[in-house]
């Protein structure tokens, strides 16, 4: 889930086009490649703009990951909107499902926190601590969907689809994105168990 898409309507247009540029750019070819100089030409700003802005490379880093971040309960949030009347275990389904369909778009690169994480091997940095703050989240909700479902160990079964979303947005940028949907619905139903249809 990735965006370029502003939550400020009134920020500058110097600054959306430093975060667009650099969201386009640290997502296709990873940050440590792509230099400030480079966001600054691309985006068409003076250096002294991108500064007023971004006082260093790791604030904008973090910037764009908070961007993903919001992107990403944005959706969730719609999903949940959409899916008000269905059972817990059917919102999980559809999650997966929007992964999927997300993986399978052009230009998918897997996910930005993983690819950020990948760069940051620091686990005291502030990009590590984003990338945590984000997964913390998506466990978090896992979990309050897994109990709703009835799940008696919510928790370790949350671990678990962590571990199989993670697998999934890195199988679908390495793998047949395509074949992705029947793995994660066979993989989702031997941790999930069958559906209670008396529910």
């Amino acid at each position: 889930m990735r965006t370029t898409a502003s939550d400020h309507p009134r920020e500058s247009p110097a600054r959306r086009r430093v975060l667009d540029t650099a969201t386009t750019l640290f997502y296709a070819q990873g940050v440590h490649a792509v230099g400030v100089d480079r966001i600054i030409a691309e985006a068409g700003v003076a250096k002294a703009t991108f500064y007023n802005h971004f006082p260093s490379k790791d604030e904008l880093v973090h910037a764009y990951l908070d961007e993903q971040y919001r992107s990403q309960r944005r959706a969730v949030a719609t999903l949940h909107a959409a899916s008000a009347d269905l059972p817990a275990r059917e919102v999980l389904l559809r999650l997966f499902e929007l992964m999927i369909e997300i993986g399978r778009e052009p230009g998918f690169r897997g996910c930005p926190f993983i690819n950020a994480a990948a760069e940051f091997p620091d686990a005291s940095h502030p990009v590590r601590a984003a990338v945590l703050d984000h997964r913390t989240w998506f466990r978090t909700m896992l979990t309050d969907l897994l109990t709703a479902a009835g799940d008696t160990r919510p928790g370790a079964t949350a671990d678990i689809l962590m571990l199989l979303r993670d697998g999934l947005a890195v199988g679908c940028y390495l793998d047949d994105a395509h074949t992705m949907r029947q793995v994660v619905r066979d993989a989702l139903g031997r941790v999930l168990g069958p559906a209670d249809d008396t529910a």
